[in-house]
Formats: C-alpha cells, structure tokens, sequence
C-alpha cells in the first residue's frame, strides 16, 4: 500500500518524490509506538520491506514474497514512476546492520554533520557494502549552517544559540541521558573532541542535548562555510540538507548567499576534474 501511494504522489508532482526510510533507533519510542523487536531484527525488518517496496514499483508482473516479517501473494502495482527506475530511497543509521541494508538498499546514504575524518570512514564503509550488491551510491550531509558577515559575527551567533537552547533546556526539564542509537553514539564522540571541528564544524548544541538528532553546524561567513561544504564533497557528498536555527530568516540567507557560492565552487571542481581527465 506504501509502495502504490508513493508512487501515486510522484505522479501527481511530476517525479519530485523521494521516500527517507528510518528503521528506528530508540527502543524506547518504538514500544510506545507498538514495535518491540530489538534493532537488528528491525534492520532485517526493514531489508523484507524494501524488497517488497522495489518490487511493487519496478515489477512488470504480480509477484510473490514470503519473508518472515512479510508475506504478499501476486503484489503488483500499474502505477509506475515517473522517475526510472523508480522513487529515489534515502536511508540512515550507522551500526553494521544500518550499513548492511543501506548498501543493498539505498540510493542515497544519510549521514548527521560528522568530522571529515567520520565522514570518510563511512563513506568507504557504504560503498564497499554497496560494491557487494554491485551498486553503487550517493552521499547526503545534514547540517545547521550558521551565517554572518564575519567569521567572529558568525561565532558569536552560534554562542547566543548554545545559550538560549541552554535557557529552554532548563525551562523544560530536559535529562540528557545515554544515545540511543549509534549515530548519535559518533556525534557525541566527536563533541568529546570540542566544540569547534575542522574548518568550521561546531558540536555546541549536540553536546548540549545529547546529538539527539540533526544538530551540528558549520560556522562562519558565507564564502568560509560553502569552501567547508566543499570539502565535503571532495569526500564524497552530494547532496547537502540544511536547516537552521533560525528557520524562515535561515533559509531566504542560505538560499541568496550559502546556496550560489556553493553551487559556484562545486562546478569549478567539476570544471577542473574535467580538465584532468582531458
């Protein structure tokens, strides 16, 4: 049913649809959710999925499936997308079960802000599972960027955040308490190391809050974080989710300055690969 209402929305936008598959890595919230299986078996639940998922979108004929977790006897959907082969799959999680599924799986690998140095590991770590199914993948990096127009703006920027999310943790009541799951497990690891990464990364609020989440940043001019994002892609990345702590004000910045310069250095190296190549 998943599988056919995807599709019908992809129909319906014109092939804009991409699907982000999150296995889950909080025991604690999927049992309030009704799942108590541990995680390794919900990464084997996920892999039966998928394979029924691809199935109902690129079969040319009903089909059969007899898993442990899922059964279907003659699936098959006459909607197809627009997109070949079909819905692009986005998919997350760092431990050895994530990795396994994500290289059989996915087209696109998810990864939260890491260090270059993270970043690179599982980088090689998906394409060697993906090498395996004969497949290869794209890489995207979800970060916070921090803009201003100087680098010491910029910095002071990231500290009145760290000191109002401080306040409101407070306020609330909020217990950090151990990660959950091992993205956040590698996030915390590198906040060990300090606040300010690299170039430009800052773990401020991942420290603060447990890497609970998307919440890393890169800060510091426009020109000083699209050039950090640009090492990124040197690493492999090729597609950057941005979001900011200031949403609305965030996104019309990132997409005048942040955006173009981005775009700007990324075809230069392209431009100079090229040439090598030549």
């Amino acid at each position: 049913m998943a599988a056919r209402q995807f599709t019908t929305l992809d129909v319906f936008n014109g092939g804009r649809t991409a699907v982000h598959i999150i296995t889950g890595g909080d025991d604690r919230e999927l049992r309030a959710d009704g799942s108590y299986i541990g995680k390794d078996e919900r990464y084997a639940r996920t892999d039966e999925y998928l394979d029924v998922l691809r199935q109902e979108w690129t079969s040319e004929k009903p089909f059969d499936y007899n898993g442990k977790y899922y059964q279907v006897d003659g699936a098959y959907s006459s909607v197809k997308s627009p997109q070949q082969s079909h819905i692009p799959l986005y998919f997350g999680g760092s431990s050895a079960a994530a990795i396994a599924v994500a290289g059989k799986h996915a087209d696109v690998y998810a990864l939260w802000g890491e260090t270059y140095e993270q970043v690179r590991e599982v980088v090689n770590q998906v394409r060697a599972e993906a090498a395996k199914h004969g497949r290869s993948i794209r890489f995207s990096l979800s970060l916070r960027p921090i803009l201003a127009d100087t680098e010491a703006q910029a910095w002071e920027r990231a500290e009145r955040i760290l000191q109002q999310a401080t306040a409101l943790a407070e306020q609330n009541g909020f217990v950090r308490r151990e990660p959950p799951n091992e993205g956040s497990r590698r996030l915390l690891a590198a906040a060990a190391q300090g606040s300010r990464l690299d170039k430009r990364l800052w773990t401020g609020i991942a420290g603060l809050l447990g890497a609970q989440g998307n919440s890393t940043s890169l800060v510091g001019t426009p020109e000083q974080v699209a050039e950090a994002l640009l090492d990124y892609y040197d690493l492999g990345i090729t597609t950057f989710l941005i979001r900011g702590f200031d949403p609305l004000n965030d996104a019309i910045d990132y997409g005048k300055r942040l955006i173009p310069l981005t775009r700007q250095l990324v075809a230069e190296r392209e431009r100079q690969a090229a040439e090598k190549v030549a």
